[in-house]
């Protein structure tokens, strides 16, 4: 989005954002900076309220929620690529449908012109006979024009095939976190919205690294995001092939499972759990054996007004439930 502010008003909205950005510990990436500086023109009046929103819910407001700001009311380019690339798909479609039936009439009209220079010898008229002759070589001509179509069609298909590779690699990209490999939290949302639609019973499963800072503080930012790498491949492991997990925080993860009951869910949260707990790890500099890894877990079903925000925030809070009870899960509502 362009923004057309004089000197004046660009340095007082950039005060602002600065004081948005220190007040929720946002680092001043370029992304973070271009979505609070939207929301401090009040531009886009979807975005702002939306933010508006989470801060009054008090949502933990998080880089990783405002790159789903960013994806939601943004990031337009992303669905024009998709748009461009459906439409290219559509024209090659009926082009190649198109080129089908016409190769068809040209082999069934080439047919009849034999047949017709075939049945003339009997009357033996010369003049008749040349004039099919000549038909018959535009027909042979219009058949070599549409082999050579079909050569062109058929690069255009490889160029299409290519470029449809490489929106699945942007569409990767938009949907993936780069850091853990899970899915971003926009997706989830829109996935939510989905199954709801669909009639589905929702589930979801928040796992929270209770002490992912003492790493970091205690042994250095490469070693915080292994810890929360080597977690986010466990939750990777134990839901791959029955849900969605995505990061939703700095140190969280929530797992969308579709007609799952919260029973289930439980199971699946406990595999998680012991997975984690099997982790060890030890300085290569020092030899020490570094602590484990705390995981509080939470569970929530999906109430038919709920989107996934509201979702996430019940789980969220069910595994702030069970770290202070001392459990190692709890489920919201019990």
């Amino acid at each position: 989005m362009m923004f057309h502010d004089s000197m004046a008003i660009a340095q007082e909205k950039m005060t602002k954002v600065c004081v948005f950005l220190e007040r929720y510990a946002l680092p001043p990436t370029p992304l973070n900076y271009q979505v609070i500086y939207t929301y401090t023109s009040q531009t886009n009046l979807k975005l702002n309220k939306a933010l508006d929103r989470a801060i009054a819910v008090e949502d933990n407001i998080d880089s990783v929620l405002i790159e789903q700001l960013h994806s939601e009311f943004l990031n337009t380019g992303h669905l024009a690529q998709v748009n461009m690339i459906q439409n290219v798909d559509g024209v090659i479609n009926s082009l190649s449908q198109n080129s089908h039936a016409t190769e068809k009439q040209i082999v069934r009209f080439a047919g009849q012109v034999s047949e017709c220079v075939h049945s003339l010898n009997e009357n033996n008229i010369e003049q008749s006979r040349q004039a099919l002759e000549v038909l018959h070589n535009q027909t042979a001509e219009l058949l070599n024009q549409h082999k050579q179509f079909k050569q062109e069609l058929s690069k255009a298909k490889q160029l299409h095939e290519k470029t449809q590779k490489q929106l699945t690699q942007l569409r990767k990209q938009h949907i993936i976190d780069s850091q853990t490999g899970l899915y971003k939290r926009h997706y989830l949302t829109q996935q939510t919205q989905v199954w709801t639609n669909q009639q589905k019973s929702i589930c979801a499963i928040a796992i929270q690294i209770d002490n992912l800072d003492h790493f970091t503080e205690n042994y250095g930012d490469i070693i915080g995001e292994v810890i929360l790498n080597k977690v986010a491949k466990q939750v990777q492991k134990y839901v791959f092939q029955s849900g969605l997990p995505g990061r939703t925080a700095k140190d969280q993860f929530t797992v969308l499972l579709a007609d799952i009951d919260p029973d289930t869910a439980n199971v699946i949260a406990e595999k998680v759990r012991n997975g984690v707990e099997k982790l060890r790890f030890v300085s290569s500099k020092t030899g020490i054996k570094l602590p484990s890894i705390g995981l509080s877990l939470g569970i929530a079903q999906h109430q038919q007004e709920d989107d996934f925000n509201q979702l996430a925030k019940k789980a969220s809070h069910a595994a702030y439930k069970a770290r202070s009870l001392g459990q190692s899960s709890y489920t919201a509502g019990q």
